[in-house]
């Protein structure tokens, strides 16, 4: 398939529309699948220039950590690939989805702004294009334009290039570079991995890092944790979770270990002008540093009608906000809904979302 026909931005009247779903990626496609099978008009408005949501800013050797049949958003299962899909795999795969079912997509659209309506429909939503007004919203940013930096100190002296893993762009641009990456879970394993061949990395944590063994992947943590979630569903205490570790030992990452090569460190104790000095007192030159250390949800346009909590989420009523009964955050993670942060648990909750609006 080709690129799919997006719905051209516009700067004419405003449009509006029963729903208005904010994201262009995996949550967001997963709504416009369940907003086509019910009589309610509604779009979704993209900041992102093409298909493929924040897949298109993950670096090239990324891989899912399930196979495809389990890495799947409603109605059509993601085609077959030997071993776990590969980046561009997902991007194709979005991109294809959204053709597939024609679903509405306006960009590139930014919305910057999220107001209580005083007429019309309930919400009027300031973006790039003009106002749009809805009667529903479904947030659906995801996090990648929120990355969590780490606090270092000497930070604002360092004069090498200090990156987020949310804009590392693959291993080439560091070629025989003196590298630090920080962040003891799956981004900094994979990015330490994929550094090894071609520069002089260094992996620092806080903590030290737990592995998962190896025949444990993104496949069956969903199953455990819809076991869980059936259990809670129906009444019964579900079994205690295991601690089985927290890093996926995708291929790179296990040929590391077996290798003899996944090696970490603890931190360093302060960044200097040109690298970093260890705890121990001894510095060493660094020529960049990469910071793989997580994301917060992307909610920031959603103000002044939601403010997040002090953990940087929505305080919630079932699948929408406590304080607006018709905003619905969707794909941020188990806060909003049972592994709604993943390819093929956002299904589920989307599915839930749509019904709910559909309701009422």
């Amino acid at each position: 398939m080709t690129d799919s026909p997006a719905v051209p931005a516009s700067t004419t009247e405003p449009s509006e529309y029963d729903v208005v779903v904010i994201g262009g990626g995996q949550a967001a496609l997963a709504a416009g699948y369940y907003l086509r099978r019910t009589a309610r008009s509604y779009v979704l408005l993209d900041d992102q220039p093409v298909a493929g949501g924040a897949w298109l800013h993950t670096w090239p050797s990324l891989h899912l950590f399930s196979p495809a049949r389990h890495s799947s958003l409603p109605g059509w299962l993601m085609p077959d690939t030997a071993g776990y899909p590969p980046r561009d795999a997902a991007i194709a795969y979005l991109r294809d989805y959204e053709a597939r079912y024609a679903i509405p997509v306006r960009r590139p659209v930014r919305v910057h702004e999220t107001h209580v309506a005083e007429h019309r429909r309930r919400f009027r939503l300031h973006t790039s294009v003009g106002h749009i007004h809805a009667d529903a919203v479904i947030s659906a940013t995801g996090s990648w334009s929120n990355p969590v930096w780490p606090e270092l100190a000497g930070r604002e002296t360092f004069r090498g290039r200090l990156i987020h893993s949310a804009t590392y762009e693959g291993a080439d641009a560091y070629r025989d570079k003196r590298v630090l990456v920080i962040g003891a879970g799956n981004s900094g394993a994979q990015i330490f991995a994929d550094l090894l061949d071609v520069a002089r990395v260094t992996w620092c944590v806080r903590d030290e890092p737990t592995f998962l063994p190896d025949h444990v992947d993104g496949q069956y943590l969903f199953e455990q944790g819809t076991a869980r979630y059936k259990a809670i569903q129906e009444g019964r205490t579900p079994d205690p979770p295991r601690s089985l570790g927290d890093i996926v030992m995708v291929p790179p990452v296990r040929a590391a270990r077996d290798a003899g090569r996944l090696i970490w460190s603890h931190l360093p104790q302060q960044l200097t002008p040109y690298g970093v000095r260890w705890p121990d007192g001894r510095e060493e030159p660094i020529d960049a540093i990469i910071c793989a250390t997580g994301f917060k949800p992307s909610l920031a346009h959603l103000a002044p009608a939601l403010t997040p909590n002090a953990k940087g989420r929505l305080d919630m009523t079932g699948l929408h906000a406590a304080t607006q009964a018709h905003i619905y955050p969707l794909g941020y993670g188990d806060w909003t809904s049972f592994a709604s942060a993943t390819l093929i648990g956002v299904g589920r909750a989307a599915k839930a979302v749509v019904e709910s609006i559909a309701a009422g």
